[in-house]
């Protein structure tokens, strides 16, 4: 992909989360893909979260969502730990992880619109929760110290990058040796019609940018990751993808049969294997 192609999809990216924030700021809410208005059908971003969750945290991070998955109920986080939040939006999983993690803990947010980070120290500052920080930046160029992070949390943005290769590399890069990525991404199955991926409100909308799961797999690897899995949390069915394509410009009339089953939202797991020992002697030693 040329740099002209990467520079329009992060602008486009951007115009399009930095509506969300302000619609939800203004009282609406938002979708994957940016629908206007309220009580979103979406099926990709409904019902991720149950009600214990949700009332946690204030109502505008719960509006603001526009996720695939819930990576904070399945990430098995520990208190003491620092979590990372790649494209944390309006905060709604940063909060989350911060009240897991605890006082003696860290949760970070890095998103690279305006709107949403202002959303999110809003949506901080009712919450009370002091253990957090949202940072401006992008998920390529993360702007922490290598070996800082326990775990890398994500909602359905990598998917969005069009770099997908140097995300990988920067999560690797900032995870300590033994620390986790633990995502929710959707994923595709199988060959996907190319005018879907071609268009770029579908991508906006978290389906064309996303990888096949055998290529998802060879691209942690690549990094550097270990013990890879990636487990469909959420299978779309033709009548799923119907339903949220029906409102981006597609130039073919869709077969039901070509898409049914063909993506699906996962969540992704792997590991920063462990620092090797260094070599002191004839011997290693410890």
């Amino acid at each position: 992909m040329s740099t002209v192609e990467t520079t329009d999809i992060k602008e486009i990216v951007k115009q399009k989360y930095g509506e969300a924030a302000q619609r939800v700021a203004s009282g609406g809410s938002s979708c994957c893909g940016a629908a206007p208005g309220k009580g979103c059908a979406d099926p990709i971003t409904r019902n991720l979260y149950d009600v214990s969750q949700i009332g946690q945290i204030p109502e505008e991070a719960v509006l603001a969502s526009l996720g695939c998955g819930n990576p904070t109920a399945l990430a098995q986080l520990q208190p003491g730990e620092t979590v990372l939040d790649l494209g944390s939006g309006g905060g709604i999983d940063v909060l989350l992880s911060a009240r897991r993690v605890g006082p003696s803990g860290k949760a970070y947010g890095l998103d690279m619109t305006d709107e949403m980070l202002g959303l999110a120290n809003e949506n901080k500052r009712k919450s009370g929760i002091e253990n957090v920080e949202f940072l401006k930046g992008e998920i390529e160029n993360i702007p922490l110290p290598g070996n800082s992070v326990d775990v890398i949390i994500s909602n359905c943005v990598i998917n969005l990058s069009a770099d997908k290769d140097k995300v990988l590399r920067e999560a690797f890069r900032v995870l300590k040796p033994g620390g986790r990525l633990a995502v929710s991404d959707v994923v595709t199955r199988g060959e996907i019609l190319p005018e879907i991926r071609q268009s770029v409100l579908a991508w906006v909308g978290c389906i064309a940018g996303a990888l096949e799961e055998n290529d998802y797999r060879a691209k942690l690897a690549a990094a550097g990751f270990q013990q890879i899995e990636i487990e469909p949390t959420r299978v779309y069915r033709a009548e799923d993808a119907l339903e949220f394509l029906s409102g981006q410009t597609i130039p073919v009339k869709l077969d039901p049969a070509q898409i049914d089953g063909k993506f699906f939202s996962g969540f992704i797991r792997a590991v920063k294997p462990q620092a090797k020992p260094t070599c002191c002697g004839p011997t290693c030693c410890n």
